[in-house]
């Protein structure tokens, strides 16, 4: 039997539904649960915690496939019996606010919540595989055995000094491991430690049965894992307690990051193996327990992806599972926002097989069939129509670029001249029934700016001050121009302060709608080390300047006190002079050369 594969809180969390592999279940950037259907490669489900943004999922894993209650219903055919008896349901989240989630994938919805036991974050959750219980582990260094029944913790227990970073309970459901530092195996009926490991030098993150022997016969093994080791390390649980170091190591490019495995029933049966690493390679491993063995295993085969450019960039494997067929394995790989899942035939004779992949043609194809469900009406050939969005999500083409009659001009696509226009009579004031310019058309121009460089169309569309304008601007703008906005918003914060505070309101805007999509970018840090450095000068400024105000609002408290004058205040005057004021400002600030007001 294929255990599950899964991983853990150091990663982001990614896993196979049991048996049949159906379904990968995954918890990307944005804190939103998809579910993918790996058959017909879409998206079959997905679910947004209410609580998603403060209570992060940290790991997950799929319950056991359980047979549906009979009912009434009508009798179930033969075919049917064997579907509803493989049928998976339940899949519980591990959250950082210390509570788990159930959600249930028959219904779409929200099962239940497990909250109330643990005071840190869930770091692993394991189901048992015969009765109704679950158990999660936790930095409160607590094991946490929960009861699905009536969604109430049974049983709480301290499990070691150091945080439970991995859990896995054994076939037959009688012992539980438990690991930090170092590996405990638990009596589950009394809870009590049947044997400790040595363990990792580093916080264990994997934990895998490998046999489904009994303890007592010296043939129950199990492997585990661990951040910063690039060893996989194999522990035999003896009869007579000599069991205190690993047996088998085997040999990785970089920490393992989704682990499967084909368990071995007895002696004669090899344990198969696939392991995914941190570095996206896949390292493929058979091999026979039967004792200690003194180096450690290299790869039956390593399995890398990689693009079809003409400098190949390596494509990250994020999961894979492996097949009752030898040959043939299904993988997932590109990123965890749009995974594309495939399954492929390997040569395991090759100790390297490189795949290449046109990823971004499958992505498109895939964000097609998956996401867009807009048709684009029929467009003369002759006219040329620039829609901004996704690749494969295209927004309808709007009415305003062509079809509705506009004095003094002909039915026609505007050009850049014309739109530049717009936002010009748009922007000034007392003029009644001053055209507006539509949402698309300042994406278009946003894109055109920032693609050309021209700093006289991005003045025109920056100056713009409706915080719903420019929330819809950004909304269509396409992924790829994000991070150029985002540089060209930075460069404008530095400069003269009136146009730092109309940047402001455009960063705002551009986090909101596309925080998802820059956390997953691998080098943001670097990339955006000029606004990070601004934005911590400036929030270590505004502190002082807070002091400075308390400070001088208690002295004006205290001098008004001391005087006893009260005065009274023309409100309507000082309305009045303060409207004169920001007149007086606009003038002077339109009458600066353009270089002054827009030094970018």
């Amino acid at each position: 039997m294929a255990a599950d594969g899964g991983s853990f809180s150091l990663g982001l969390p990614c896993v196979f539904s049991p048996k049949s592999r159906q379904y990968l279940a995954l918890c990307a950037q944005d804190g939103r649960l998809r579910i993918w259907n790996t058959d017909i490669k879409t998206l079959n489900q997905e679910y947004v915690p209410s609580a998603h943004l403060s209570a992060t999922c940290t790991c997950i894993s799929w319950g056991p496939c359980r047979k549906a209650k009979e009912g009434p219903q009508r009798k179930k055919r033969k075919s049917e019996a064997g579907q509803v008896e493989n049928q998976v349901d339940l899949l519980a989240l591990g959250t950082a606010a210390g509570s788990v989630i159930i959600y249930s994938t028959v219904k779409g919805a929200l099962h239940c919540t497990l909250d109330g036991s643990h005071s840190g974050v869930v770091n692993c959750v394991q189901w048992h595989p015969e009765d109704c219980l679950l158990y999660s582990g936790s930095d409160d260094t607590h094991i946490v055995e929960w009861d699905l029944q009536t969604g109430k913790a049974r049983c709480k227990w301290k499990a070691d000094r150091a945080p439970v970073t991995s859990l896995c309970v054994s076939p037959d459901g009688k012992l539980l491991l438990s690991a930090g530092h170092t590996i405990k195996m638990w009596d589950l009926e009394t809870k009590e430690v049947y044997r400790k490991f040595t363990g990792h030098s580093t916080a264990v993150t994997t934990l895998r049965f490998a046999t489904t022997r009994p303890p007592d016969s010296n043939g129950l093994y199990f492997l585990s894992g661990a951040a910063h080791d690039r060893l996989l390390s194999v522990w035999q649980v003896r009869e007579d307690g000599k069991d205190k170091n690993s047996v088998v190591s085997f040999n990785l490019t970089d920490e393992p990051h989704h682990i499967d495995l084909f368990t071995s029933n007895s002696k004669e049966e090899a344990l198969r193996l696939a392991v995914v690493c941190k570095d996206g390679q896949l390292h493929l491993f058979e091999h026979f327990l039967n004792g200690p063995c003194k180096k450690p295993l290299s790869p039956l085969c390593t399995v890398q992806m990689t693009g079809v450019e003409d400098s190949p960039i390596p494509v990250p494997l994020l999961a894979a599972a492996l097949t009752t067929d030898t040959h043939s394995l299904l993988l997932a790989y590109g990123n965890h926002l749009q995974p594309v899942m495939e399954r492929v035939e390997v040569n395991t004779a090759e100790r390297h097989v490189c795949l290449t992949r046109d990823v971004h043609t499958t992505l498109s194809l895939t964000m097609e069939t998956t996401v867009s469900k807009v048709k684009t009406p029929v467009v003369n050939a002759k006219s040329q129509v620039v829609v901004p969005g996704l690749p494969g999500h295209q927004a309808p083409v709007k009415g305003a670029l062509g079809s509705e009659k506009r004095k003094g001009t002909d039915a026609k696509e505007m050009s850049i001249e014309e739109r530049l226009g717009k936002i010009e009579m748009s922007s000034e004031k007392g003029v009644k029934g001053a055209p507006s310019l539509q949402t698309d058309n300042f994406a278009v121009l946003l894109v055109q700016g920032l693609e050309s460089k021209d700093a006289n169309i991005l003045n025109k569309v920056f100056q713009t001050r409706k915080d719903m304008l420019i929330k819809k601007t950004v909304a269509r703008v396409p992924l790829p121009a994000v991070l150029p906005l985002v540089e060209e918003i930075t460069k404008r914060m530095q400069g003269h302060p009136y146009t730092a505070v109309l940047m402001v309101r455009w960063l705002k805007a551009v986090l909101m709608q596309h925080t998802s999509y820059l956390a997953s970018l691998p080098d943001l840090v670097f990339q955006l080390g000029v606004l990070y450095h601004m934005i911590e000068s400036r929030v270590k400024m505004f502190h002082k300047l807070t002091k400075l105000h308390g400070k001088l609002y208690l002295l004006m408290t205290q001098v008004a006190t001391s005087s006893n004058e009260v005065k009274d205040v023309d409100h309507t005057a000082k309305l009045v002079y303060e409207e004169e004021d920001e007149r007086k400002l606009m003038l002077l600030f339109k009458s600066w050369p353009t270089q002054q007001r827009y030094p970018f």
